[in-house]
């Protein structure tokens, strides 16, 4: 365990090096169990914030799974889409989701993009949920705890694969403190640096002139957003495309 070697730096490591960041323990002291206990409930707060936000979540996960003839699926730790233990459900569908055709198109399966609803309203809109057919489209529910897919037209059993993506989820939850993070190397500092900002309004502790810290846990979490950005490539509603112009190999118009 050492904060030299980030794949072995405990949370443990994370808080103490935090508390003496943020000026509420010095060099060679020990933080109290309250100190401690105190600043591993932030960290856990702040991650299961930085969670929500796209360009700090470090990629896109795609998983799939075969359609079983059910109106839904479930996505979270334990659900159909499992998103790991300690984990928690994402709040939103990216853009990328599709259905992927399992039988009768080996060795070259084949992708056909679902179209995402974004609101309840629109799914409700539907007037035969039902339907079994060929999927087109998918509605996320974030319920909790375990969210919940819709594809419509239902897609039959074991015939397609569903496929969702939705923002990697980062460790928010720890059993212990001597669990270990395993994180890209840029997280480590940015971590540290922005939980000592939350920890000092428990000290008492206020931003003075000079004070380089702030500046420090910006320019780390800037460091995050700029390793995670990936802009999708813009695209015409297909309503302004000319028609008439299709490609076979793709299945596609253009």
């Amino acid at each position: 365990m050492s904060q030299l070697d980030p794949a072995s730096t405990t949370v443990n490591d994370i808080l103490v090096a935090s508390l003496k960041e943020c000026g509420a323990i010095g060099v060679g002291q020990t933080p109290l169990a309250e100190d401690i206990t105190d600043a591993w409930a932030r960290l856990q707060w702040m991650l299961q914030e930085w969670n929500r936000k796209r360009w700090l979540c470090y990629y896109i996960n795609t998983q799939l799974v075969t359609s079983t003839g059910a109106m839904t699926y479930t996505v979270g730790p334990g659900g159909d889409f499992d998103t790991g233990a300690g984990s928690m459900r994402p709040d939103k569908l990216e853009n990328g989701n599709f259905l992927r055709q399992l039988q009768n198109s080996q060795p070259n399966q084949i992708d056909y993009p679902l179209e995402l609803l974004q609101s309840r309203e629109d799914y409700n809109t539907i007037a035969l949920k039902s339907l079994n057919s060929f999927p087109q489209w998918i509605y996320y529910e974030p319920q909790h705890p375990l969210g919940l897919v819709y594809v419509w037209p239902v897609a039959q059993r074991s015939i397609y694969a569903i496929a969702i993506a939705y923002k990697q989820v980062l460790p928010s939850s720890f059993a212990s403190l001597a669990a270990t993070f395993n994180l890209p190397y840029e997280y480590y500092n940015a971590i540290v640096t922005n939980l000592a900002l939350r920890l000092r309004p428990k000290y008492g502790i206020t931003v003075k002139p000079g004070d380089v810290l702030p500046a420090m846990a910006k320019d780390a979490l800037l460091a995050v957003r700029g390793a995670n950005t990936a802009i999708k490539r813009l695209a015409m509603p297909a309503d302004l495309n000319r028609s008439g112009i299709y490609n076979i190999f793709s299945d596609k118009v253009y």
